[in-house]
């Protein structure tokens, strides 16, 4: 089963018929929200908002391990995360798409893992390649389908929030290779290698990252939310037919 994590800027999937919601309990605590299930394109399909069905948990308190374990226990095999991030490299303006194929972690204080010293000895898990690519291929595959474009490759920048970062954060973080910042790829992608899920990122552009283009002085916060709204309609587009190419 595929499931859907929703960032701050898609919190229900209009196209999903949904059948049923269901709270699951874990042993790492409550997830951010019930899991909804429904069906879309004849194949079920699990949704989950990540902060929230009201948008209220900031990404450094999202309860990554029981929404990952949650998703899990249901038999989900992909994942498939939705997150808004902030462009750096030039061709990554807002509303441009990109599906990153690497992160750089800047994450603090966050439950990263579930090899806890407690409940199992020392356990290393492969990280080289962050993400799914088996995934990976086929969203770009149904971006094409559709005749969206989209980036296919990029160094995700995972950072602390829930502030925005300054310019000179976003220059080191260039200096590193990143090419775009966000606040939820990290401890996501590794929780979901470490439980053996499946898993890739549609990275939302939604505003010039500080000290670049639009934001050189400022990031408009107001132009945000109009920037998501009209790319999360590209974004389902592209999850529909994802669903239809698994489903063939």
């Amino acid at each position: 089963m595929l499931a859907i994590i929703g960032g701050s800027g898609i919190t229900q999937l209009p196209n999903l018929e949904i059948t049923r919601r269901q709270m699951v309990r874990t042993p790492h605590g409550e997830p951010s929200g019930a899991l909804t299930f429904g069906r879309m394109k004849g194949r079920d399909v699990v949704f989950l908002a990540r902060h929230g069905y009201g948008n209220t948990i900031p990404p450094h308190e999202v309860n990554y391990r029981a929404n990952l374990w949650a998703l899990h226990a249901q038999n989900v095999v992909d994942v498939v995360s939705v997150a808004s991030v902030g462009g750096i490299r030039a061709e990554l303006a807002p509303g441009v798409l990109a599906v990153p194929d690497q992160i750089i972690d800047y994450t603090h204080g966050r439950r990263s893992t579930f090899f806890t010293r407690t409940d199992h000895s020392v356990t290393h898990i492969d990280f080289t390649r962050p993400y799914c690519e088996a995934l990976r291929q086929r969203l770009l595959q149904a971006a094409r389908t559709v005749g969206e474009t989209v980036i296919a490759q990029g160094t995700y920048a995972a950072t602390q929030g829930p502030r925005l970062e300054t310019a000179a954060e976003i220059n080191r973080i260039e200096r590193d290779g990143a090419d775009m910042v966000g606040m939820t790829g990290m401890p996501e992608a590794a929780l979901a290698r470490e439980i053996g899920l499946c898993y890739a990122a549609i990275a939302v552009v939604v505003n010039h990252a500080a000290g670049r283009g639009t934001s050189t002085h400022a990031i408009r916060l107001e132009e945000i939310t109009e920037v998501s709204q009209r790319a999360m309609t590209r974004v389902r587009n592209i999850l529909e037919h994802l669903v239809e190419l698994d489903g063939g």
